[in-house]
């Protein structure tokens, strides 16, 4: 299949950017609003063309066990769930993360807490960027805002991954997930072999051969001198991916006295909000993380030089205006405007909370 452009869900861009990018495995269990992801790969039976597996498992307990044993074994594997099926893989997410495996997962975000609504959220940014599961270990965040980005995060989220052998999360929600855009696919490319993958994979549990020993995986070390080693070793690697891979969006920044900071739906939002502020004469730009986590404090910290306020819209509570605070330390007024319960705030809803919360 070579480049083509379509209309479709961001939730079938995820499936079909996984046929084209050559992953050996896809696992998973439906939920709404992230079900049309296997439905496609159902439907288009990619194990008739690219040879991958697509497995409907018994439960999200046994999908992410699934993924845990392709990862072990250097194979490109990927599950996704929407957020009470993604509460139910961490156990197993951590265990990727101990052994330093590689893989992608992707969560659909709906409301909660519990089983919630259907509706889309972004309440789970405390769970996958603080680490959700048990341990000290970190994911690799992408956080898309159109369909085209749902796409291009597939093959990003593996490079990331097998780059440092570290499970990546594509965070999203159900807004992406169900609005249909022109999107871009790219041209496919085969699986890796066999031989491939002993080569790039050296780390690949492949069984015993006479040019290589057995790999063996597990997180489990009760040797605590060597456990803290293995843990001093993770964080190594986790100030080596912030160091390298924080990435953002800056959209009228330039000459901007106030700054909107949001993620995914509720950035597309705030780009409307934004129009409208300058029609009033307030001069706001717009700062889109795209890594979650590494966050890009950095540059946060830099735009608390120069502007008067920050507005952190997000579709829950007050979650990532933490980590903005953190950057911030005091330089600038820091405030929160989100909806709960699956609602999305309107532009002029979101102007309106900028004018009371951080104009006045």
């Amino acid at each position: 299949m070579s480049e083509e452009i379509v209309l479709m869900k961001g939730n079938e861009a995820i499936a079909h950017a996984a046929i084209r990018y050559g992953v050996d495995g896809y696992f998973g269990y439906p939920i709404t609003p992230q079900s049309e992801i296997i439905e496609t790969l159902m439907e288009e039976a990619p194990w008739e063309t690219t040879g991958m597996v697509v497995l409907q498992a018994e439960s999200e307990l046994a999908a992410i066990n699934m993924v845990y044993g392709g990862a072990a074994s250097g194979k490109a594997v990927m599950t996704s769930s929407s957020s009470p099926g993604i509460s139910l893989k961490q156990e197993g997410i951590s265990y990727l993360a101990g052994t330093e495996l590689p893989a992608l997962i992707v969560n659909v975000q709906r409301g909660g807490p519990g089983l919630g609504t259907i509706q889309p959220s972004q309440s789970d940014y405390f769970q996958t960027v603080k680490g959700g599961g048990h341990g000290d270990y970190r994911l690799i965040t992408l956080a898309p805002n159109s369909v085209q980005e749902m796409a291009d995060f597939v093959d990003l989220g593996f490079r990331l991954a097998f780059k440092y052998r570290n499970p990546a999360m594509i965070l999203t929600d159900g807004v992406i997930g169900q609005m249909m855009e022109k999107v871009t696919l790219p041209p496919s490319r085969r699986r890796r072999t066999e031989q491939e993958i002993r080569e790039q994979c050296p780390w690949a549990a492949l069984g015993k051969t006479p040019e290589r020993k057995p790999n063996i995986h597990t997180s489990l070390e009760l040797d605590p001198v060597i456990m803290e080693k293995n843990n001093e070793r993770f964080q190594a690697k986790y100030r080596e991916i912030e160091k390298n891979e924080v990435r953002y969006e800056e959209i009228q920044c330039e000459d901007a006295e106030y700054l909107f900071v949001a993620f995914g739906s509720a950035a597309r939002v705030c780009l409307k909000a934004i129009e409208m502020a300058r029609e009033e004469g307030f001069k706001v730009g717009l700062l889109r993380p795209i890594t979650l986590w590494p966050f890009p404090c950095k540059i946060i910290e830099e735009y608390a030089k120069k502007v008067k306020g920050m507005l952190v819209v997000e579709l829950n509570a007050g979650q990532m205006v933490e980590d903005v605070r953190l950057a911030v330390n005091g330089k600038v007024k820091v405030e929160h405007y989100g909806r709960l319960g699956g609602i999305v705030p309107t532009p002029d809803a979101v102007l309106e909370a900028f004018k009371e919360k951080i104009t006045k």
